[in-house]
């Protein structure tokens, strides 16, 4: 059986953590300051709270504040040096060519930004689709709206997919559909809903002559 690779985007496809997820932050804590009228103190506090709260900050916004989305995606995302900060694998795109079978994206992320970072890297030609938080009706992972989604839209059994994520708590989900899952992490450990755990994506490759 042919698999079908859902990968995430931030952290997995590249290293987020050391410039563009700062940046990221910043920028919502700005647009906080500037639509609600706080101060940078509490306008960070805030994106905090509704990050943990509701596993978004957009979706806190939306919630208690009646947010427009995409003013809200549109002015925290923007990147005009995006080249400069992405950091990713050599070899991203020689491994994402030796895995059979489709390739998907699925971000918490909006569309703008995903194509973006996908083109900077080189590897756009490399997925079929990409499905951003609107394309799931803002309803981030792990919420199952999304995983169905995609079932729907391309015709899929969720034993043919194979999701590969660095957030573990999205590969619940997955794992609860039928999905199996792939943890890029280097902490130790393999929870139930974890089928494999690699420290890098070159790894990948290994785990096609398991699939059955």
């Amino acid at each position: 059986m042919t698999p079908i690779w859902i990968f995430d985007l931030d952290n997995t496809l590249h290293h987020a953590n050391p410039q563009v997820f700062p940046h990221i932050n910043r920028a919502m804590t700005r647009y906080l300051q500037t639509e609600l009228g706080l101060d940078e103190a509490a306008a960070n506090q805030l994106r905090l709270d509704y990050w943990q709260r509701y596993g978004a900050t957009l979706t806190g916004l939306m919630h208690n504040h009646g947010t427009d989305p995409e003013h809200f995606l549109w002015h925290t995302h923007q990147f005009p040096e995006l080249r400069r900060m992405l950091l990713a694998d050599g070899m991203l795109r020689h491994t994402l060519r030796r895995l059979p079978g489709r390739k998907l994206l699925f971000t918490n992320g909006p569309q703008h930004y995903a194509t973006a970072v996908l083109a900077e890297l080189g590897i756009a030609d490399l997925f079929c689709d990409v499905i951003a938080i609107q394309t799931v009706a803002y309803r981030p992972k792990p919420d199952p709206h999304g995983y169905r989604y995609i079932l729907r839209r391309h015709g899929l059994r969720p034993a043919q997919c194979v999701m590969i994520e660095d957030s573990a708590i999205n590969l619940v989900t997955a794992k609860r559909l039928g999905m199996r899952t792939v943890w890029l992490t280097r902490e130790h450990g393999l929870p139930p809903y974890v089928d494999w755990r690699i420290a890098r994506l070159g790894e990948l490759t290994r785990i096609v002559g398991q699939l059955r």
